[in-house]
C-alpha cells in the first residue's frame, strides 16, 4: 500500500470519519427541524479545530461518540454554546484527555423555545456598575438598567433569568447573586481544568446557571409540556384557566444529561 493510501487509511479511522461513519444513527436521533448534514460538520468542525478535544476523541472514541448521541437526543448543535464540546483529564484513563459535552445556556433556551409554551426568554448577567431592582411580590420582572456608552461596566455580581409565556404572564424570576453561582461553580468538578467554560466562557456559565434554575419552571419539551399542562388542568379543575395559571415546578429533559447544580464528573460518563 503506498504511503497516500495509508495517510488516507489512517484518517478514514479517525474522530471525524467516525462522526460520519454513524451518520444515519445521529439522524434517527436529532429533531425532524435539525438539518443533519449541518449538524455533523458542526461535529466534524468542532473537533478538526481543537488539537486537544482531537486528541481526548483519539484516546477514547466511544465516549466521543456518546457524548455526540446526547446532543443529537435533545437536538443541540455540538461544538457551540449550546453544547460545549471540553477535553477533559479521566482518572479512569489514566488521566488522558476524553471529551465531555456540556449543555450551555444557549443550549437551554433553545429548549425552552422549542417546547412552545413561552414568547420570550430573558437571561441576563449583572454587573457591579449597572443598576437592578427587584423585589418579589410586588415586581413582575427586575429592571436592569446597563449605561452601555459609560464604560467598564465592572465584575459580574449577579444574574437573572425569567420568561414571558405565550398569554403574557411570566414566570417564576430567578435571581442568583455572586455566592449562589459561586456554590454552582463549586460543585463542578471540571472547575479548575484549563479546558472548563468556567474558565473558558465564564459569563456563558453564570448565565447557564440561571437559566438551568428556570428550566424547572417552564417547560423544556412539548411532550412534557403537554403533560403538565394537562395535569396542572385537573387539579384546579378548569381547563380554561391553564393558560393564565403558573406552572409548578416540574421534569425538564435537562435532568438526565445535565442534573441540577451538578458539574459534570470528570472521567466517570455514565450511560
Amino acid at each position: 500500500m503506498s504511503e497516500i493510501s495509508n495517510a488516507i487509511a489512517t484518517r478514514d479511522q479517525g474522530p471525524a470519519a467516525q462522526i460520519e461513519a454513524y451518520r444515519d444513527e445521529y439522524a434517527a436521533l436529532v429533531p425532524s427541524h435539525i438539518n443533519v448534514d449541518q449538524w455533523v460538520r458542526l461535529a466534524a468542525g468542532a473537533i478538526r479545530g481543537n488539537e486537544d478535544l482531537m486528541e481526548a476523541a483519539r484516546n477514547d472514541i466511544g465516549v466521543f461518540l456518546r457524548e455526540l448521541k446526547t446532543a443529537a437526543r435533545l437536538g443541540l448543535e455540538p461544538g457551540t454554546e449550546q453544547f460545549y464540546l471540553t477535553a477533559r483529564k479521566s482518572k479512569a484513563h489514566g488521566y488522558a484527555l476524553i471529551i465531555k459535552g456540556i449543555v450551555g445556556y444557549q443550549g437551554i433556551v433553545e429548549l425552552i423555545y422549542r417546547a412552545g409554551a413561552v414568547s420570550s426568554v430573558i437571561v441576563e448577567a449583572v454587573r457591579a456598575n449597572d443598576t437592578f431592582s427587584y423585589v418579589p411580590g410586588r415586581d413582575d420582572r427586575p429592571i436592569h438598567e446597563i449605561d452601555w456608552f459609560g464604560g467598564d461596566r465592572g465584575p459580574l455580581v449577579g444574574v437573572y433569568a425569567y420568561a414571558v409565556m405565550k398569554d403574557g404572564a411570566v414566570s417564576k424570576v430567578v435571581v442568583m447573586n455572586h455566592k449562589r453561582v459561586m456554590e454552582i461553580k463549586a460543585r463542578s468538578d471540571s472547575k479548575n481544568s484549563q479546558y472548563s467554560p468556567w474558565n473558558t466562557d465564564e459569563e456563558s456559565m453564570w448565565l447557564k446557571s440561571a437559566i438551568r434554575q428556570l428550566a424547572k419552571w417552564v417547560p423544556t419539551s412539548a411532550e412534557y409540556k403537554s403533560e403538565q399542562l394537562r395535569a396542572h388542568a385537573e387539579a384546579i379543575g378548569e381547563l380554561a384557566s391553564v393558560a393564565s395559571a403558573p406552572l409548578p415546578p416540574q421534569p425538564s429533559v435537562l435532568d438526565d444529561v445535565d442534573p441540577d447544580d451538578e458539574g459534570p464528573i470528570e472521567g466517570e460518563l455514565v450511560d
